[in-house]
């Protein structure tokens, strides 16, 4: 099997590397510490991201050993409000694209996932989660933010109902066994078959039909893309962050 790697920018390379081996990409996350979501970080897998869609790949993204990502950067997040508003919106839309991604996005989450590496497990196609002494959830509220509304309407879109509130609104957190119900997660294997399992799962996914996924993903979720593109289009645009002031909701169409 063909196997290529590629070098993104020279800044990027280093918080995000890209290979690819026949139809499946790989992309990893790895900031030596805890893939923090900075500008450069959420750059970098952008980038990945767009030559995975020139590839017409099927994505695997993964993180370090023990973290997927830790969030947000909260120095940026509290810092100047354009940095800030910044950041939020690539991280935002970077949610939103992987939601909408026209090949299927598998998430190797490697460890902890807290916002916004969360966001991205609710938004990937298949989420697979490494077994261990991980917290996986949104925890905005106990650290004094109120969660985005293009947040709340990916937890709204994939989260089971009965658990939406606990997490959206009282911040619970889970182990990886415990967020399989609430819908973070599809399954979780030991850590040390994660990669293994990941690239299997891709290897299946890969036989869909390309143009009947894309199709049927998009009627699917036509009306949460709706409703995450609305919210980020009035809240990033037209409000200060989330932890300055709570915005008013924007019209999803609901």
């Amino acid at each position: 099997m063909l196997s290529t790697t590629y070098n993104l920018e020279p800044t990027m390379e280093e918080l995000a590397t890209y290979r690819l081996d026949g139809r499946i990409a790989k992309i990893t996350m790895e900031e030596g510490k805890a893939n923090v979501f900075s500008i450069p970080m959420l750059r970098a897998v952008h980038a990945a991201l767009d030559q995975a869609d020139r590839d017409h790949a099927v994505v695997v993204l993964t993180g370090r050993d023990g973290y997927f990502s830790a969030g947000f950067d909260l120095n940026t997040l509290t810092g100047e409000t354009t940095e800030a508003l910044h950041m939020l919106t690539l991280g935002a839309t970077l949610a939103e694209r992987i939601l909408a991604f026209d090949t299927p996005v598998i998430i190797a989450c490697s460890g902890h996932a807290y916002p916004a590496g969360a966001f991205l497990l609710l938004a990937a196609d298949l989420r697979i989660g490494a077994d261990g002494p991980y917290r996986i959830g949104l925890n905005e509220v106990k650290i004094g933010i109120t969660v985005p509304w293009f947040a709340i309407e990916i937890a709204r879109h994939r989260l089971h109902p009965a658990h939406f509130d606990r997490t959206v609104v009282n911040a619970t957190m889970y182990r990886p066994r415990e967020a399989v119900a609430p819908g973070f997660l599809d399954r979780v294997v030991p850590a040390t078959t994660l990669r293994t399992e990941s690239l299997t799962a891709a290897a299946e996914l890969a036989e869909l039909d390309p143009a009947a996924h894309t199709a049927t993903k998009q009627r699917a979720r036509a009306s949460a893309l709706k409703a995450v593109r609305s919210a980020i289009e009035t809240e990033l645009t037209a409000h200060p962050t989330p932890q300055q002031k709570t915005p008013t909701a924007p019209d999803t169409g609901r």
